[in-house]
């Protein structure tokens, strides 16, 4: 048994649940999102709170019922709160520049790289080296700050790149001459 499973979700009153089926949508003042769940997991929406349960006793769907509450509960916090990822960009002639719905990203290849920013995604850049991303899907800001990350991973030896604030960046030491 899941001990993350058995607890309920809390839902604040400003936040709408709608159960149908293995479909569930959550709608708040930041935003809606729906979400359709494997059949392992059954879902009771009562008394302010959502509760999750396996359908059966098999293993897969002890398994599931814990991932699909902490899925509910990143849910719930996202249209309460939302999420934000914060990246930094550093390198000598590293900068971003957001124009229209595009981030135009010069980091130091012989190319721009124009990266579409997906819808229920908000990107803010700031001193042209920092880098919000917000939105209320968890995955989708996750995967956001990662695919831009992915561009140019911060390099041990000279520490440019971009990374995520507070990440840390292990350095090595150069070669020497003997």
């Amino acid at each position: 048994m899941s001990r993350i499973g058995k607890q309920p979700v809390p839902v604040p009153e400003k936040v709408k649940v709608t159960i149908s089926g293995q479909t569930m949508s959550v709608e708040g003042p930041k935003g809606k999102l729906e979400k359709t769940f494997n059949n392992a997991a059954k879902f009771v929406f009562e008394e302010g709170e959502i509760r999750v349960s396996p359908a059966d006793k098999t293993r897969f769907a002890n398994a599931m019922y814990g991932t699909a509450r902490s899925i509910i509960a990143g849910m719930v916090q996202g249209v309460t709160e939302g999420f934000v990822k914060d990246l930094e960009i550093s390198g000598v002639g590293f900068k971003a520049v957001l124009k229209g719905n595009t981030l135009d990203l010069a980091l130091g290849y012989s190319h721009p790289i124009l990266y579409p920013v997906p819808d229920g995604i908000t990107v803010t850049v700031t001193d042209q080296t920092k880098v919000k991303v917000e939105g209320v899907d968890k995955q989708l800001v996750g995967e956001v700050a990662a695919n831009i990350r992915s561009y140019y991973p911060a390099e041990p030896y000279k520490g440019k790149g971009v990374k995520y604030v507070g990440e840390r960046v292990r350095r090595k030491e150069g070669k020497t001459v003997a």
